[in-house]
């Protein structure tokens, strides 16, 4: 009897082990949670890129030496989303460029994904809306996910403080993207207006209506 007691006890030892090891094994092979922050947030200093226009120049932030911010919309051409808001993009452009704040427009699709938003199609629909910022492309979309865009449209607005760009705003236009008229919220306007007087913005994050961006497979 005793003797058996022994063997029960050495197998109760052995299987306690392998379980043991098993589960410290199956530890260590399951998924981990990434880490790695995708995209800005309110708050964060954004990195400065350099990225063609429509005319052929290059652009960059620091081209503009008396800017104060921007106001930095991910956007396109072909979206239904983007169209609604081509001459609300305009309108901000107009009105906040004389404070600082001009509008930079990036298109962050792939155009082998969508013809489309090609190059050639980006200087014909900046020509036929009289766009009057730059209208830039993400060549090899390496912009978008440093920024977390992940509609078109989406906006950034940026507050250059010193040397830096910090972001302020992330989000919508509006609050309704069908008609500019009937929409009841302006959030870009009412943060770019808090930032022009130095007062605090009220919602600084909203979430983005639109389009999502065309990446190739």
């Amino acid at each position: 009897m005793k003797k058996l007691k022994t063997i029960l006890t050495v197998f109760a030892v052995a299987f306690t082990i392998l379980s043991f090891g098993q589960t410290a094994k199956n530890t260590s092979d399951a998924p981990k949670e990434s880490t790695e922050k995708k995209g800005y947030e309110v708050g964060d200093r954004a990195a400065d890129f350099k990225l063609k226009n429509i005319d052929g120049k290059m652009v960059s932030l620091k081209d503009f030496n008396d800017a104060k911010g921007f106001i930095v919309v991910f956007t396109c051409n072909h979206c239904p989303y983007a169209k609604s808001y081509e001459e609300r993009i305009t309108e901000l452009d107009k009105t906040y460029k004389q404070y600082g704040y001009p509008v930079i427009a990036i298109n962050p699709n792939d155009p082998k994904v969508q013809p489309q938003d090609g190059y050639k199609e980006m200087i014909a629909r900046a020509k036929e809306k009289s766009f009057t910022f730059p209208y830039l492309v993400d060549e090899g979309q390496k912009v978008y996910p440093q920024y977390g865009a992940t509609k078109t449209p989406h906006v950034f607005v940026l507050k250059r403080e010193g040397d830096i760009n910090v972001v302020r705003y992330i989000g919508a236009i509006d609050n309704n993207y069908e008609n500019a008229s009937e929409a009841t919220e302006h959030y870009v306007k009412d943060a770019v207006d808090a930032l022009i007087k130095g007062n605090d913005i009220k919602t600084t994050k909203t979430v983005a209506i639109g389009c999502t961006i065309k990446v190739k497979k």
